[in-house]
């Protein structure tokens, strides 16, 4: 009969526990037995695997009557007297074993049947056959337990159903869950594409500091610590920009960091504390030039990934390889329809806010920069669903951008949007010392206006700046976001292996 694991681990987290105690008890017991008869299987230390499921699915032909050595976890077993199968599950998937007394011996045999619990490591040898019913299977020769597992896997149909269960206890949903995996395999994958796309470029991979020993005066707020040693504070990184344009000043052209950035901030389904940005800096080009980059790099990753560009994200249909670009000001035109061009005032540009029922982020002492960025926010990002970019931003909300010659009340900045959100941002990168310290200074001191003592301006940032920076384009994008994207996963929590979660008393 089919063994149903009928005894799982309850969905719920205080459900069953009794039943689950018992579990563990019996289980407990099977493991002394089998420790009292010299077989703990916690001995192993390692066993010879020469082939998984996947290949000798997909190679049949090559692997029929050959003999293999796999090893995986037991995932189900139906006893037939003197004969039964199990589904045992690898790296790759899973495959069936066809376990007979004659072959491994009767004390083996009877183990098997006893000893062995679903969920259980195993390792064993035989030779590859197809059954009557067409399943390719192994007819086993050897098995042994590898690892015991002493709490049971929860049910195959009805367990692990709970979301916030399922990002608690990712060991088991990762068991439970094919499509989990296929997630995470895609990421890995995603992450391998884009650094061969940059390498390619002549990029080069480098390593920047996480631990800094002051707090910027950048919008994000961080995480706080303290050194013991040094006996000073010091702040968890919320961007790899700085010290990557160093390296630019270094005389390092092209350079790229796959960085873990940690911003003490809330949480919804685009946004995790902790989550991996890539950023991209590259002398002697502009944002134009990075926006062919990340255009190409998307389309490319997308098309190597996927096999096509056209993707579907929540029932979407998204063109990856065609892109628009437009100004902010044409943006709020064509989705506002009010033009940047006809306020000539910062006060014709609240009346205009106000006439729109635009709330205005920075009140009465907002300016027509802050009000063309209020307007986006309130009419334009949410309708960017095929690939946008959007450039030309004011210059109250770029800090690090370089002006726009023809136009100082905007920089030459850009970020892009699929699907009604962000997913990287970019710029013609400020390189004049004199005016990043004044920009740096506004930044620190509206911090410190709004309570944060600790914000400071980075002077060692700016005497880097003062040996030269040269004219350098530079790209943030999110890494997690472009995995969601591309897994057509709907929220960042389910392509981040361990997301933030709020401990459980």
């Amino acid at each position: 009969m089919e063994e149903k694991n009928t005894n799982a681990t309850p969905a719920p987290a205080n459900d069953g526990a009794e039943d689950l105690i018992e579990q563990a008890r019996i289980r407990r017991e099977k493991l002394a037995k089998l420790c009292a008869e010299g077989k703990n299987p916690y001995e192993q230390v390692k066993y010879e695997v020469n082939a998984d499921s996947q290949s000798i699915k997909v190679n049949f032909a090559a692997y029929e009557g050959k003999t293999v050595s796999m090893a995986g976890r037991m995932m189900s077993r139906r006893i037939m007297g003197k004969a039964s199968f199990s589904h045992i599950a690898d790296k790759s998937g899973s495959i069936q074993i066809y376990v007979t007394r004659q072959d491994i011996g009767d004390e083996n045999y009877l183990s098997y049947k006893k000893d062995y619990d679903i969920g259980d490591i195993v390792g064993f040898k035989g030779f590859v056959f197809k059954t009557q019913t067409g399943e390719i299977t192994v007819h086993v020769t050897e098995l042994i337990m590898l690892s015991k597992a002493l709490l049971p896997l929860p049910e195959k149909y009805n367990g692990l159903q709970n979301q916030d269960l399922k990002y608690r206890l990712r060991h088991l949903d990762l068991i439970m869950n094919e499509d989990v995996k296929k997630t995470f395999v895609t990421r890995s994958g995603i992450l391998k594409e884009i650094r061969a796309y940059l390498d390619s470029r002549g990029y080069l991979e480098v390593d920047t500091p996480v631990l800094l020993t002051l707090e910027i005066g950048a919008d994000a707020r961080p995480f706080k610590t303290h050194h013991n040693a040094l006996d000073i504070d010091m702040y968890m990184r919320i961007e790899t920009e700085l010290y990557l344009k160093r390296l630019i000043v270094g005389g390092m052209d092209r350079v790229y960091e796959v960085g873990r950035i940690f911003r003490n901030e809330g949480m919804d389904a685009f946004h995790n504390p902790e989550f991996t940005s890539i950023e991209m800096y590259q002398a002697y080009t502009d944002y134009v030039g990075m926006m062919d980059l990340i255009e190409d790099l998307y389309k490319t990753v997308t098309k190597n990934v996927l096999g096509t560009t056209d993707i579907t994200y929540q029932g979407t249909l998204i063109h990856m390889g065609d892109w628009t670009r437009m100004t902010m000001a044409e943006a709020v035109e064509k989705y506002a329809g009010v033009r940047y061009a006809d306020w000539s005032t910062d006060e014709e540009a609240r009346a205009a806010a106000k006439a729109k029922g635009v709330e205005l982020s920075h009140g009465e002492s907002s300016t027509k920069g802050h009000v063309l960025i209020d307007f986006f926010d309130a009419f334009v990002e949410d309708k960017l669903i095929q690939p946008t970019v959007i450039y030309d931003y004011p210059v109250e909300n770029s800090p690090l951008a370089k002006r726009k010659a023809s136009d100082p009340a905007f920089t030459e900045r850009f970020e892009y949007f699929i699907c009604g959100h962000e997913y990287g941002n970019a710029f013609s990168e400020l390189n004049d010392p004199i005016d990043q310290r004044q920009r740096f200074v506004r930044q620190v001191e509206a911090k410190h206006a709004a309570g944060n003592p600790d914000a400071q301006v980075d002077e060692d940032f700016l005497n880097a700046l003062e040996y030269g920076l040269p004219p350098t384009g530079g790209l943030g994008l999110g890494l997690d976001r472009f995995v969601m994207l591309l897994t057509d996963s709907a929220t960042i929590r389910d392509v981040i292996l361990f997301p933030t979660m709020k401990p459980k008393k």
